[in-house]
């Protein structure tokens, strides 16, 4: 059996030591992000925001620097978890621009507000899932806030669609998630127990169909949720601008990553059963 050197099983530690405290950064960096740059943080919240930041980067580089995953799926078939992670950073240092922008306009912030008011007009239709975030306005909003509401989430809905395209592309044409190697099934599906029963075939199809029917209803079915609760319970201040980055980017990110877990999975249902076609076929080979 072969084994690494000391000195390069030290350097593949180090180098995954480094990788994981980059990537506790980064996310650390994107929950911390709103409060940084938008406007209205108290001291409270900047506490309580700062201790979420410690918290998910302490169990981000926890999951790294191991050499095994525990908890998240796809960790070494990229770039599924990056384009979803730059997804998500990119939508809420946006929407994090276009709030400040509110308070202390600047020329990027601007251009981020146009570019958000065009999406958010085009998308805002009746029965749209943008048109049921604007919907999410306090009553008696100002036309200011509804219009910033509906400008959070055209950006916020165009950066998912985006997302989307990108990564039918990349599944499509440029053959993820074998196109750098085969894939590991058990190491990048850390959550998916093959015991629990059923054929693994069936059961990947299962639940990527679940992910894609979810991730088409959620843009419909959170709007409806929060107006639910708020109107039963605590209400959800939409002109607080944190809340608004928030929601709108969760709104928004979500549905798209259950979609994309979806479309991944049914990837890979797909190469288990060209897999199986070819060792039928080479059975039936060797018996002929």
């Amino acid at each position: 059996m072969n084994r690494a050197h000391p000195d390069e099983r030290g350097r593949i530690v180090i180098s995954r030591m480094v990788a994981a405290a980059a990537r506790a950064f980064l996310v650390a960096l994107l929950v911390a992000m709103p409060t940084l740059m938008a406007p209205g943080a108290d001291a409270d919240a900047a506490q309580m925001v700062a201790l979420l930041a410690l918290i998910a980067a302490v169990l981000t580089f926890v999951e790294y620097v191991s050499e095994y995953p525990s908890l998240i799926e796809f960790r070494n078939a990229p770039p599924f978890n990056r384009m979803r992670f730059l997804a998500l950073f990119l939508t809420v240092l946006l929407l994090s621009l276009i709030a400040r922008h509110q308070v202390h306009p600047f020329a990027l912030g601007a251009v981020l507000s146009g570019i958000g008011d065009v999406a958010g007009g085009i998308l805002d239709f009746p029965f749209s899932p943008v048109r049921l975030m604007v919907l999410l306005a306090p009553e008696g909003a100002s036309a200011a806030l509804t219009d910033l509401i509906r400008t959070h989430a055209g950006l916020a809905y165009l950066i998912s669609m985006g997302l989307l395209a990108v990564f039918v592309c990349l599944v499509r044409f440029l053959d993820w998630p074998i196109r750098r190697g085969a894939f590991n099934f058990w190491v990048n599906l850390p959550l998916f127990d093959p015991t629990a029963g059923g054929d693994v075939l069936r059961r990947l199809k299962r639940d990527a169909n679940i992910n894609i029917a979810l991730g088409f209803l959620l843009p419909f079915l959170i709007p409806a949720v929060v107006k639910a609760v708020s109107s039963l319970s605590m209400s959800i201040h939409l002109d607080d601008p944190q809340t608004l980055i928030w929601m709108t980017s969760a709104w928004a990110f979500l549905p798209a990553s259950m979609i994309m877990r979806g479309f991944a999975l049914m990837r890979i249902a797909e190469l288990i059963e060209e897999k199986r076609r070819r060792a039928y076929r080479q059975a039936q080979v060797q018996v002929a």
